[in-house]
């Protein structure tokens, strides 16, 4: 049965996480001020509405409660958003996500109860700031304990070899994940390179220069991996 979830605030941000669900197969409300806008999303979602969202009576006629999330991605007023989280919580919706734009939203969100708080501008912020420090990172994820998953390009130094040899585990203290690859393919008479995962990857899998490493351990693990192979 496919999940439903409902998305509050269709600017950028909202809109396409609304779009993301729905492709993957999600029965998605979007529920926005605009009616333009609501007019837009109608046919990438299963329902759109043009509604005030602080309103109550309103979310509950539109059956809030049978949603089992529901994302509030209003990101110009702060007000708002507090509002129609606020309200949320009073007539008990299963979950909440809510976006905040920089610590004191933060604080203040997770000061009213909330437990899922995205930050979208913070994460990219992270992401340009690593990839302008170190180029060969290509995006990360940080876990708790000095952890993390890391997309690396592959250094210059394991290019050709087999991940025997390199030996990821016992040189660097790091687990290799998966592997991106770029491969030529031709779409519609034209060679494009398209990336696809490379899978589980085995002891004789050769690095190729285009590849990707996935990497899991901890991040200064990561680093001197990159730096001793450059």
């Amino acid at each position: 049965m496919a999940k439903k979830i409902a998305v509050i605030g269709m600017g950028q941000f909202g809109m396409a996480i609304a779009k993301t669900l729905s492709r993957k197969g999600a029965e998605v409300l979007a529920i926005d001020r605009n009616e333009t806008i609501i007019e837009e999303i109608a046919e990438k979602v299963d329902m759109a509405v043009a509604m005030d969202a602080t309103d109550k009576k309103t979310l509950v006629s539109q059956g809030i409660l049978d949603f089992e999330a529901v994302v509030v991605a209003i990101g110009e007023d702060f007000e708002q958003l507090l509002l129609c989280t606020t309200v949320l919580m009073d007539i008990g919706v299963k979950r909440i996500m809510a976006r905040a734009r920089g610590k004191n939203q933060r604080i203040i969100l997770e000061k009213i109860g909330v437990k899922e708080i995205l930050s979208p501008e913070d994460e990219v912020g992270m992401n340009v700031a690593e990839r302008l420090i170190n180029p060969s990172i290509v995006s990360y994820l940080d876990l708790p304990d000095e952890y993390c998953i890391m997309e690396v390009a592959t250094p210059p130094d394991v290019i050709g070899r087999s991940l025997i040899d390199i030996d990821l585990r016992r040189r660097y203290d790091l687990n290799l994940i998966t592997i991106k690859r770029s491969i030529e393919v031709v779409h519609d008479g034209e060679k494009v390179q398209e990336q696809h995962i490379y899978g589980i990857p085995k002891g004789e899998s050769i690095i190729r220069e285009n590849d990707s490493l996935v990497l899991f351990g901890k991040r200064k693990d990561v680093e001197r991996f990159i730096e001793i192979n450059q």
